[in-house]
């Protein structure tokens, strides 16, 4: 692990004048380095050790070690303690499923389902979904796992009318997405994908296994099926501590590049 936090020593500026560096910050690079000597997933001593090791107040260790939680160095679980960060896990920004990304990184994703019920839509969700207002949508709270440990709340509402049964459909076969292009027809073609930061309620916090208030990533995702009609609209609270985000980016005017395949190195060929 590298650490990309500046020097704690005080910095003189272009005025001459030194900057004053907070004790809280000189406590939190102590921090980074102990936690830069143990493995991911090792526990940080108690506040209360911290405070007698750094000779310090709890108040001053607690603000340290919020900053580190905040950027992802160390993670907070709820009525267990701080630990060491593990590696993030990465979300594409493409149109797949928590499913497809988390397998792609060996993990076994699952699901709990939170909530399952109709709802009449508002103005927002009746713009969103192309249906008027007060029609029913089918809203569907899950809670997103990797590897049995809580990832993600995510909300996904849909038609009623355009997706008639689809609560039945889902009891006999979990996967929204397969249902949708088996039951109905409907494939996913396109959709646009918002990113913002918040801090976790109570209730977040409770799922996702973290403290109140806890640095959260907002992801709103309004999808389309091959003729640009909308066919869901989805609300998920990440925690910001597991996961990083990655995207391909190329200029518009920029020729669509052929990758070569990889070298076959035994002979034996490609699959």
């Amino acid at each position: 692990m590298t650490t990309d936090v500046s020097s704690a020593q005080p910095h003189r500026g272009a005025s001459g004048r030194t900057a004053r560096v907070p004790k809280y910050y000189r406590i939190k690079q102590q921090l980074l380095s102990m936690a830069e000597a143990l493995q991911p997933g090792s526990a940080m001593p108690a506040e209360r050790l911290l405070a007698v090791r750094f000779d310090t107040s709890r108040t001053t260790v607690r603000q340290a070690l919020q900053e580190l939680v905040g950027e992802g160095r160390l993670d907070r679980i709820q009525g267990k303690g701080t630990f060491v960060a593990q590696p993030k896990l990465y979300r594409t920004l493409q149109l797949t499923s928590h499913t497809e990304d988390m397998r792609a990184q060996g993990l076994t994703p699952a699901s709990q389902v939170l909530d399952l019920a109709e709802v009449p839509a508002d103005e927002k969700l009746a713009d969103l979904l192309g249906i008027g207002i007060g029609e029913k949508v089918l809203r569907i709270e899950r809670l997103r796992l990797a590897g049995g440990d809580p990832m993600a709340i995510e909300t996904t509402h849909l038609s009623v009318r355009r997706f008639p049964g689809l609560r039945r459909s889902l009891a006999t076969c979990p996967s929204l997405y397969t249902v949708l292009t088996e039951v109905y027809g409907v494939d996913l073609a396109e959709a646009d994908e918002t990113i913002e930061t918040s801090l976790s309620t109570p209730r977040e916090a409770q799922l996702l296994a973290t403290d109140v208030g806890m640095p959260m990533l907002l992801l709103s995702r309004h999808s389309r099926d091959a003729q640009g009609s909308p066919v869901e609209w989805v609300r998920s609270v990440y925690r910001g501590s597991r996961y990083k985000f990655v995207a391909a980016l190329r200029r518009p005017d920029a020729p669509v590049i052929r990758r070569r395949p990889a070298p076959d190195r035994d002979g034996l060929g490609g699959a």
